[in-house]
């Protein structure tokens, strides 16, 4: 299969999901909105909004404009097909998580066997379904398994600090991305505007906080008044009525109590200033910085378990969990890994 015809299946996938979600009596509208709708009885953080948003963030990156621009940068892609079979260990932290590395290997023109999480299973096989419609032969192409992954020439999986030493250890001599616990910051300077103040709502409070993308931490200069940060996230107050989300509130809150440690409670969200990055749910961690070079010194260190920073020089406000085909997790290149790895096959 012609690179063009890959990059056209992917193109019709966006169209179908775009119009999908728009209200459009396609022939997979019904089945979308049912997946939307339940998700959340086998896995209690995918609310309908949260998964309507990652469907979203996926369906208007797929356009043809898009998919030739970021393939445009790999020469080889336009090769001879190696025909490789890439196992992929895909997370279930937010929905359609692993649908990236699905996209890539497919794109590249090779098999795939993907081992889902349980929590979330249920919407890649529907975008899979779609893909294996739209273009027959991709069916050769896509298998998924509930067990072990076997017969793969290569492995990219993604998963927690603990789980990377068990993929460590069965993955070590094949070649493989291997994707531990990552988070973001935010970078203010004390000049944002009350509308980018909000849309860094939205870059703490999507999906509960529970994406590599989610800022866990914010700097913000000396002086700054981190109250006047709440009117502008009232609107996620109603994260409070979520129960999981209230429990981690009312425990985080508790233990700081019994600890005696200071913290600024919104009534839905627990501030505490801290200088770790990675913050637990319903806790945003934030510290003073004196100037621009101490920051620089602060972020060099824990530099790789950062996944992007939002700011007015980096990732815009509001779109921390809108990444690009071309941003990718961890920093590392899934597409060059791919066309670089291309080895005969190991079992």
């Amino acid at each position: 299969m012609r690179l063009e015809k890959r990059i056209e299946t992917f193109a019709e996938l966006g169209y179908i999901l775009r119009a999908s979600l728009s209200g459009e009596n396609t022939a997979y509208s019904s089945v979308l909105t049912e997946l939307i709708s339940k998700q959340h009885v086998n896995n209690q953080w995918f609310t309908p909004s949260n998964v309507r948003m990652a469907v979203e963030a996926i369906a208007y990156q797929m356009t043809e404009e898009n998919l030739v621009k970021w393939t445009g940068s790999y020469p080889l892609l336009r090769e001879k097909e190696a025909g490789i079979t890439i196992g992929i260990i895909m997370a279930g932290n937010i929905p359609l998580v692993g649908f990236h590395d699905f996209l890539s290997v497919l794109l590249t023109g090779n098999s795939l066997i993907a081992r889902t999480s349980s929590r979330d299973s249920e919407l890649i096989r529907f975008i899979s379904d779609i893909i294996c419609s739209i273009e027959p032969s991709f069916s050769n192409l896509i298998s998924f398994t509930d067990g072990t992954l076997t017969d793969f020439d290569a492995v990219i999986a993604t998963g927690s600090n603990n789980s990377s030493r068990y993929f460590e250890y069965y993955f070590g001599r094949y070649p493989h991305i291997i994707r531990k616990n990552r988070n973001s910051i935010a970078i203010l300077d004390g000049s944002e505007s009350e509308s980018d103040l909000e849309k860094l709502g939205t870059d703490i409070f999507s999906y509960f906080g529970l994406g590599c993308r989610n800022v866990s931490k914010i700097f913000i200069p000396s002086g700054y008044n981190i109250n006047s940060l709440e009117e502008r996230w009232n609107r996620y107050s109603e994260l409070i009525m979520h129960p999981k989300f209230a429990n981690n509130y009312d425990y985080n809150k508790a233990v700081f109590l019994v600890n005696r440690e200071p913290f600024t409670d919104f009534g839905y969200l627990l501030l505490k200033e801290d200088n770790r990055i990675s913050s637990p749910v319903s806790v945003l961690y934030y510290e003073f910085y004196d100037s621009c070079e101490s920051l620089k010194q602060r972020t060099v260190l824990p530099w790789q378990r950062i996944q992007c920073t939002v700011g007015k020089n980096d990732v815009p406000f509001g779109a921390a969990q809108m990444p690009q085909l071309w941003d990718y997790a961890d920093g590392i290149d899934t597409i060059d890994f791919i066309l670089k790895k291309i080895v005969p096959r190991i079992l």
